[in-house]
């Protein structure tokens, strides 16, 4: 009977009650303010038949919930969510709130700022809006992209420091060392295991590994170029959380710029990646020519550079030089990347005939996810094949049929 009555329970949670659930099932205290919480984003009332937070009642009742312009009414809701559900549910709701029921404009206000659970979404659509945000709510949202900086930092950021400083001491590792005291013995032994004579209780080396050399110059140039139309925030969150991590490593030169149909160059604010998103501006057309054409200035050894270009690719300036550009700087040495997006949000929009073209002179282009991206970086800095890395971690096939 307990089995039956939970059933029920669920059952009508998923329906959301009237007529025609068929369960007949009543909710009362915890379970009816976590309805409630669901009818009035999901409910009836909003655009496309949906609720809007605010409203009270029976998903499916016919009755609509209002929401307005009631800042308060929404913050309640906000809480109420929190209250009733994980921070991953609640991430969810609110970027589902504020794509469907318009609620853009209350995130101008500090205390729906104070209310809402921060994530990258939020933080995307607070940098769209930087431009008309008001004195007052300015600090509230810097304190929501602090927090989520902070997070990311400490998911990301030891990952990331490890995954590149490994490369580059790998990169860096002499293997022919010309003094005894410059052999790793131990990787040394371990590399040539399959030269051991068990006759002679030896192992024979064909190759020596020595240590790698201390490197206090800069072994790589990095140049992040982020895509920041409104179709990347994410992606332009992510980035420059991660420049930031980059630019902290000695032996690389990072620089990042983002653009439209503008360029800006933000390199100088790595050491402060809340200031440095809030130095993007998200929204408007896209030139990839024009910052491409900025980034090939900023590259002064070729041979020693990664450039990576965080772009959907659906260009608003002259393709055939942006493709020209492109294949220039590969023919010099510097290892292109691509990267379709960088982010958790699965597979992009981009533009396929740009992708293609790409990929046909050897440019990978897919998208990657955060938890992915410090091992690509290791991999650019070894210059392995970018094309196979995605194959064997991301599960794509850069190609000139990506689909």
């Amino acid at each position: 009977m307990a089995d039956q009555d939970e059933r029920l329970r669920r059952w009508r949670l998923v329906l959301g009650g009237g007529d025609a659930d068929g369960t007949g099932h009543g909710l009362s205290g915890a379970d009816a303010g976590m309805d409630a919480a669901l009818a009035a984003l999901y409910g009836q009332g909003a655009p496309g038949g949906q609720g809007g937070p605010g409203g009270r009642g029976e998903r499916g009742s016919g009755r609509e919930g209002g929401l307005g312009a009631s800042a308060p009414r929404v913050a309640r809701w906000l809480g109420d969510i929190r209250t009733y559900f994980p921070s991953t549910v609640v991430q969810v709701m609110q970027k589902d709130a504020i794509e469907r029921l318009n609620l853009t404009r209350l995130l101008l206000e500090p205390e729906m700022l104070e209310a809402v659970e921060p994530d990258v979404h939020l933080v995307g659509t607070l940098l769209s809006l930087n431009r008309v945000m008001p004195d007052q709510a300015r600090e509230s949202a810097r304190a929501v992209v602090r927090a989520v900086v902070a997070e990311l930092e400490r998911r990301l950021a030891h990952r990331t420091r490890a995954a590149v400083t490994g490369a580059l001491d790998r990169s860096a590792r002499n293997h022919r060392p010309k003094r005894v005291a410059d052999i790793d013995w131990d990787r040394t032994i371990r590399a040539n295991l399959k030269n051991y004579l068990p006759e002679h209780d030896t192992v024979v080396p064909s190759r020596l590994v020595g240590y790698a050399r201390r490197q206090r110059a800069v072994q790589r140039e990095v140049v992040l170029a982020i895509d920041q139309s409104g179709s990347m925030a994410a992606s332009v969150v992510y980035a420059g959380v991660f420049g930031a991590v980059l630019a902290s490593t000695r032996s690389l030169k990072t620089s990042l710029v983002v653009f439209d149909t503008s360029v800006a160059d933000l390199t100088d604010q790595l050491h402060d990646p809340v200031e440095l998103l809030f130095g993007a501006q998200l929204g408007g057309g896209t030139d990839i020519n024009r910052a491409i054409a900025y980034c090939q200035g900023l590259i002064t050894r070729p041979t020693d550079s990664i450039f990576v270009l965080i772009s959907d690719l659906y260009e608003g300036g002259i393709r055939q030089e942006m493709l020209r550009r492109v294949a220039a700087m590969t023919q010099a040495g510097v290892q292109v990347i691509v990267l379709l997006a960088l982010s958790d949000e699965g597979a992009p929009f981009y533009d396929h005939e740009n992708a293609a073209a790409l990929a046909a002179m050897g440019v990978p282009a897919f998208a990657c996810t955060p938890d992915a991206f410090p091992d690509l970086m290791a991999a650019a800095i070894e210059r392995r094949d970018i094309g196979r890395w995605a194959e064997r971690n991301l599960g794509v096939r850069p190609g000139p049929a990506v689909p």
